[in-house]
């Protein structure tokens, strides 16, 4: 059953189809599959597959081997001929054959010379199926001849005339490499002016007196003998028109002189090529080389145009200083006219060189190896173009067709043989040659005639695994003549495929384009022809894809720190999976900060190169996949560096700095800081801040400060370390700009004036010699202003003033220089004095029993002497009688500021004495007091009294005894004491309000209830109102009847002898058990056990009773006490 798939590739009709040979690709018809087992048997035309190249260059100190070797069923035989003619090797005892291959080695080390052996040859290969021939391979012996002597004159030329040393090497094969070097063997340097020419010679457009030198030496490099012929040295010297003159009269007759033009400037003119116009031509292939060397003061430059088109951009090339052109791969398109331009500042020239492209022959379409079965047609096609058109020519076996011998399958159409019906004897070797006058291809394709049952070459149960969704191939390389048809099945019984799913391949492999987990299976390849029938099978398996589920992201770390990629796999559990991590494609460094585990990848404490693309790459033996993440390492910036100061001047300067790396985040802003070397040395000032894209700033200066500066870096991570220090810039000194500031006039003493200031510092001085002129005057005079000039202090005394006098006061900032501007006036004061009266009218008015006003007239203002601060009242309690005899009496005082004639006395104590007196304050103390004014305050309200005890309760009594109140504040008129029952629920009874009298401190309640619990009130009275009281609580006593019940059952008699009684029988029981136990016996508990049923035993269970009577009688005894 045929497979019915759309191929890939049409094929030709039947009969005209070139037997293909298949393998897992398709394989050109130029071979014959390489299987050793399908060789052993299988006959093929010689194949030439290695051979000299036709222009053979041969060293002649080594021995001549010329190449040629080739292969074919059976193996070929070689023979060769030299010059057109048979070539035996066996007659000179020089020359031999290498076993199976047909390289000639010609022994000319031992003897012979290599020129006897010079000649055209062509190699042979020939088995039963025909005969293949080498190109004409012509050997020639390399030659590198001497230099011919002869004798150079020195040349003297006068400065700016052109020259041409020539250089003229020996003809030698292959031609030599020319260079120009001096007696040490150091090349001549080469310039716009002096450069060597195409042709090796040495041109200068104009000379110069430093190109005298004796020692103008052209070397010739010839490479396959490796040696290094040397012309003779030639002598230049260069000289002035004066220097000229005087040489001519005194050498002229032993002298050559090149030109007596003056050494003026000139227009350029071409040294090479001559004329207008020249004619260069070049074959396809080759490197176009296009040479204009000119002369002329100033030296000229050279310029290359095409006409009527443009430079190839990619094969265009200028060498020596643009003098020469180069198109390399040169093509028939490159042809054309080239103008060169030489060109300086008194003129132009031109020159157009035309441009032949020919070419030699190159193949279009080179004849290929055919293979047919017996009764099939084919052609051997044999295309090729060069310039001029080639002629083409067929052979056969090496032999012109036209005398070979006939065959009638074939037929001759120019180009193209035409092969029909072929059979077995038509298997030959064909030969096509394409020449012209430049040279040649020849090309060796045989037709091979064969009859062959299919064989599949591909391995019996191949396995095949893929990936799902990607395409499989199944391969079946066959073989066969005429050629099988292939068809694919799936399973032991299916059927051919017929499904679009599947794609036949001419090379006879199956293809499914997206195979699926039900592609999984056996197929199977038959290959058909008329001559048999091959099968094979090979397995399919269909695999999951391995994925990425976690894939590593992008990641910014601060240098120094940890960063971890993650990389989660999942791959077909059949497959094993390898995680490699790449950096930037690479390995990762050999590092241990590096370290992976199974799905993470770590780096600590990152640095700068640790930056890049890190990928997760897993692989199979199937597929990989890869994710990658980019790390960006942060930092601060790095410093910046190179700060140079310009625009230096008085009062200004313009720095500018290098930024540093700003380690991959950029710089926001740069901050300037100032050091002054000569007043703070090592103390660094804020300057300015500029924007992170500026890399200057304009600062401005102070005069008379020795600069120093420096610049930090600073991104969104932090701020850089500081830069290294600018150069030092000392500006000018200047009068000062500003005055000391926070001066002030206070006196210390009734009789002065103490002017103080806040200094300058260094940076402020301007300049040296700082010094301060110091200014005073009394504010409502007519004096002048008094001054003294100070230096390094911060106040001056003016003494022998007047008390408390308002002065004027200004201090002005002077140096070397001059003066500050005029400094503002502030108004001082000299030294106050105590005040000298005391206030009067001093009167008071008690407001209640603690608080009180006091009222006073102001002090003169001039008896103050000083600076009013305020009024001050002193106030004390009267001492008692029996305090009188202390000596120290308790003040308060309190202060009232300002001009106040009142104030008030908070805190006072009721029902007491007090007296008290007032003085005015000023800065230097307080005045006299005025006289003591007693006052008196009012009865209060007492405090509670000290104690409260309630002692000797009784069935229906209570006693209270207390103590006084501490403070009773007046005259205690009497007690108040209030009281009330609390039941067991601990709510209160009604209250009962009763009156002692005030001389009383013990009392006695009667008729109350007996074992009630009560609450009392109590607190003192005057005649203000009543005090704070005190609280206490009481019970009364139990009747007797009720004590008597209420004794303890753990203290009767009865109950204790009960227990004794009870303790005793549990100890003899106990006695007996453990005796009857050591017997062997039974003891009663087991007795019990095993006689359960005894009614004697019975009523020791009524007995147990007593027991639990006993416990319940504890237990309710325990709870009744």
């Amino acid at each position: 059953m045929q497979l019915k798939i759309m191929p890939k590739k049409k094929r030709l009709p039947a009969g005209r189809v070139p037997l293909i040979l298949f393998l897992c690709q398709m394989i050109s018809a130029l071979e014959v599959p390489l299987d050793p087992k399908l060789l052993e048997d299988l006959v093929q035309p010689p194949t030439i597959t290695q051979q000299s190249p036709k222009d053979y260059i041969v060293d002649p100190r080594e021995n001549i081997v010329i190449q040629c070797e080739a292969k074919g069923k059976p193996p070929p035989s070689f023979s060769w001929t030299r010059n057109g003619t048979h070539f035996d090797i066996d007659k000179d005892p020089l020359v031999t054959m290498r076993p199976g291959s047909g390289t000639l080695v010609i022994n000319i080390m031992s003897e012979g010379k290599a020129e006897t052996y010079e000649g055209i040859y062509q190699c042979t290969a020939r088995n039963e199926r025909g005969a293949a021939i080498s190109n004409n391979i012509v050997i020639r012996p390399s030659r590198s001849p001497l230099w011919t002597k002869e004798k150079l004159e020195p040349i003297t030329l006068q400065n700016g005339q052109p020259l041409v040393l020539p250089c003229r090497p020996p003809v030698g094969l292959p031609p030599a490499i020319i260079f120009w070097m001096d007696n040490s063997f150091q090349r001549l340097p080469q310039s716009e002016r002096v450069s060597q020419g195409l042709n090796g010679d040495l041109y200068f457009s104009n000379v110069l007196p430093e190109d005298t030198r004796e020692d103008y030496i052209c070397y010739a490099r010839f490479n396959h003998t490796q040696t290094i012929q040397q012309k003779q040295p030639i002598s230049l010297k260069v000289i002035s028109v004066d220097e000229l003159n005087d040489t001519i009269a005194a050498n002229l007759s032993d002298t050559e002189f090149y030109g007596a033009k003056s050494s003026r400037e000139r227009p350029p003119t071409f040294l090479t090529p001559e004329g207008n116009a020249s004619h260069k031509e070049e074959l396809r292939g080759n490197v176009l080389s296009l040479e204009c060397i000119a002369e002329g003061l100033p030296t000229p430059i050279i310029y290359w145009i095409k006409e009527d088109g443009i430079l190839p951009t990619n094969r265009t090339f200028y060498r020596n200083f643009k003098k020469t052109l180069q198109i390399i791969q040169v093509s028939e398109s490159d042809s054309g006219n080239y103008q060169c331009i030489a060109k300086n500042a008194l003129g132009a020239i031109h020159h157009t060189i035309s441009v032949t492209v020919k070419a030699a022959p190159y193949w279009i379409m080179a004849p290929r190896n055919l293979v047919l079965s017996p009764g099939e047609d084919g052609t051997l096609i044999c295309r090729a173009y060069g310039n001029p058109k080639p002629r083409i020519s067929w052979l056969t076996n090496g032999v012109p067709i036209e005398i070979a011998p006939d065959d009638p399958s074939r037929r001759i159409d120019g180009d193209t043989i035409i092969f029909s019906n072929v059979q077995e004897r038509s298997s030959a070797v064909y030969q096509c040659n394409a020449s012209n006058e430049y040279g040649y291809l020849l090309a060796n394709a045989f037709v091979n005639v064969l009859a062959e049952p299919p064989r599949i070459l591909t391995s019996e149960n191949t396995l095949y695994q893929v990936i799902a969704n990607r395409p499989a191939f199944l391969d079946c390389a066959f073989f066969g003549s005429p050629l099988p048809t292939i068809e694919w099945f799936k399973g032991a019984k299916g059927s051919a495929l017929h499904e679009d799913i599947y794609v036949l391949h001419e090379n006879g492999t199956l293809e499914i384009p997206v195979a699926q987990k039900d592609s999984t299976g056996t197929y199977t390849c038959v290959a058909r022809n008329k001559l048999g029938i091959a099968k094979n099978e090979v397995h399919l398996e269909v695999k999951d894809p391995t994925r990425i589920l976690k894939q590593p992201e992008y990641a910014i770390v601060q240098r120094g720190s940890t960063v971890s990629f993650e990389c989660k796999v999942k791959h077909d559990h059949t497959l094993i999976a390898t995680v490699t991590w790449l950096k930037d494609n690479g390995a990762l460094p050999n590092d241990e900060r590096f370290t992976v585990d199974k799905d993470h990848l770590v780096v600590t404490d990152v640095r700068d190169d640790d930056g890049g693309t890190y990928t997760c790459a897993a692989n199979t033996t199937l597929d990989d996949v890869s994710a990658s993440a980019e790390l960006s390492v942060v930092d601060v910036p790095n410093p910046p560096f190179d700060l140079e100061l310009t625009n230096q001047l008085d009062k200004s300067v313009q720095l500018s700095w290098t930024p540093g790396d700003d380690n991959n985040s950029p710089i926001t802003k740069f901050v300037i800081e100032y050091e002054d070397a000569m007043h703070e040395a090592g103390l660094w000032h804020h300057q300015a801040e500029v924007s992170g894209t500026q890399t200057t700033a304009q600062l401005k200066l102070s005069p008379y400060v020795n600069y120093s500066f420096r610049v930090m870096a600073e991104n969104s991570i932090g701020r850089s370390l500081p830069s290294e220090g600018s150069e030092q810039y000392l500006t000018k000194a200047a009068e000062p700009d500003k005055n000391p500031t926070a001066v002030e006039g206070l006196g210390s003493e009734p009789d002065n004036l103490v002017i103080t200031w806040k200094p300058l510092n260094g940076f402020e001085s301007n300049g040296p010699g700082l010094q301060y002129r110091v200014s005073w005057r009394q504010r409502d005079g007519d004096d002048e202003w008094t001054s003294v000039v100070v230096a390094n202090v911060s106040k001056y005394i003016v003494s022998g003033t007047p008390t408390f006098v308002p002065y004027l006061i200004k201090v002005q900032a002077l140096n070397d220089v001059g003066f500050a501007p005029e400094p503002a006036v502030v108004m001082g004061h000299s030294g106050e004095d105590l005040p000298m009266v005391a206030p009067g009218n001093v009167h008071v008015n008690v407001l209640n029993s603690t608080l009180a006003e006091v009222q006073w007239d102001s002090v003169p203002l001039k008896s103050i002497r000083g600076h009013l601060q305020g009024y001050r009242i002193y106030y004390w309690k009267a001492q008692s009688p029996s305090q009188r005899n202390r000596r120290h009496v308790e003040k308060k005082i309190l202060t009232f500021q300002g001009s106040k004639t009142h104030g008030m006395l908070p805190g006072l104590e009721p029902f007491s004495h007090y007296s008290l007196n007032v003085r005015v304050v000023n800065g230097k103390g307080e005045g006299p007091a005025s006289p003591d004014r007693a006052f008196s305050t009012p009865e209060g309200v007492p405090s509670a009294p000290s104690s409260l005890k309630i002692v000797n309760p009784t069935l229906d009594s209570l006693t209270l005894e207390w103590d006084p109140p501490s403070h009773p504040n007046g005259v205690l008129t009497e007690y108040t004491l209030k009281y009330q029952p609390i039941n067991s629920t601990h709510e209160l009874g009604p209250l009962i309000d009763l009156k002692i009298p005030a001389n009383k401190t013990r009392w006695t309640l009667k008729n109350l209830n007996f074992s009630t619990r009560y609450k009392f009130y109590f607190y003192a009275q005057t005649s203000a109102g009543s005090g704070s009281q005190i609280t206490e609580e009481a019970i009364t006593t139990m009747d007797e009847a009720m004590a008597s019940r209420q004794v303890d059952i753990a203290t009767q008699g009865w109950f204790i002898g009960l227990m004794c009684a009870v303790a005793l029988l549990i100890l003899i029981l106990l006695i007996v058990c453990f005796i009857r136990r050591n017997k062997g016996g039974k003891y009663p508990v087991k007795e019990k056990e095993d006689a359960h049923a005894d009614p004697e035993i019975q009523p020791m269970k009524e007995d147990d009773g007593t027991f639990g009577e006993y416990r319940l009688f504890s237990f309710v005894s325990s709870a009744s006490f």
